[in-house]
């Protein structure tokens, strides 16, 4: 089949309402979403702690979570095969190929990407709204809300970036759901799957897809950028 004959049936596939091409994106939506909603409370958590609080090998702390987000995703996908391994720490969770490993990998990933947002999202808001709520008397628990809320723009962009990273991964997904159909293949781990089988028209329709959710996350990061400059601003 060649390339013209390839994206005409890609978008034929599209137009078609094809179960199994819809069933993909939907597992990789859903995944991705539920491996956001395990990382961000203990990221925005772990970011405002560190953001906020001096104590000893706070550096420390600092430079690893940041060198976590340069850990390549199959070598995190390789940590969770062994973990989830029946030999593994946990392998009576029988994770292992199943979307509940591909969620907790997608939260591994995420969680020190939102951590180092939250720092740096905490770390530039004016110390003045700490000290405000203080003086009347807030508690540590309302302080720590008092202050997301005020980086609550920076927050919702980190958290849009992190889903576009997750979404798109093809590493751990493919190591610890094991692209099973119907139940584990996600849009990344198919493309790989049908273009190394040569055949492009079911890659080609989950790439366009992919790119939508693209321009909609990048959409969605510069409408909160804006929002947050408006609200600086007035």
């Amino acid at each position: 089949m060649g390339l013209n004959d390839s994206v005409h049936a890609a978008f034929s596939l599209l137009l078609s309402g094809d179960v199994e091409l819809w069933q993909i994106v939907w597992i990789s939506v859903k995944t991705s979403l539920l491996g956001m909603l395990v990382a961000a409370p203990p990221a925005l958590v772990l970011g405002y702690l560190i953001g906020t609080r001096v104590f000893p090998g706070r550096r420390i702390v600092i430079w690893l979570t940041q060198a976590a987000l340069s850990l390549p995703t199959v070598l995190i996908g390789l940590l969770l095969v062994m973990m989830l391994s029946r030999q593994g720490p946990m392998g009576s969770l029988q994770w292992l190929f199943s979307q509940p490993g591909i969620v907790f990998g997608d939260a591994l990933i995420l969680l020190p990407l939102l951590i180092a947002l939250t720092l740096a999202a905490v770390q530039a808001t004016d110390p003045r709204i700490a000290e405000t709520a203080i003086a009347h008397g807030a508690s540590g628990w309302r302080l720590m809300c008092t202050v997301l809320h005020e980086a609550r723009f920076s927050v919702m962009v980190a958290a849009v970036n992190g889903f576009g990273r997750v979404i798109s991964e093809v590493g751990c997904a493919l190591m610890v759901g094991g692209n099973i159909a119907g139940d584990t293949r996600t849009i990344p781990t198919a493309i790989a799957l049908e273009t190394s089988k040569g055949e492009f028209s079911q890659g080609i329709a989950l790439g366009l897809i992919l790119m939508a959710i693209a321009l909609v996350i990048n959409a969605a990061m510069l409408l909160l950028q804006g929002n947050a400059g408006s609200s600086m601003g007035a």
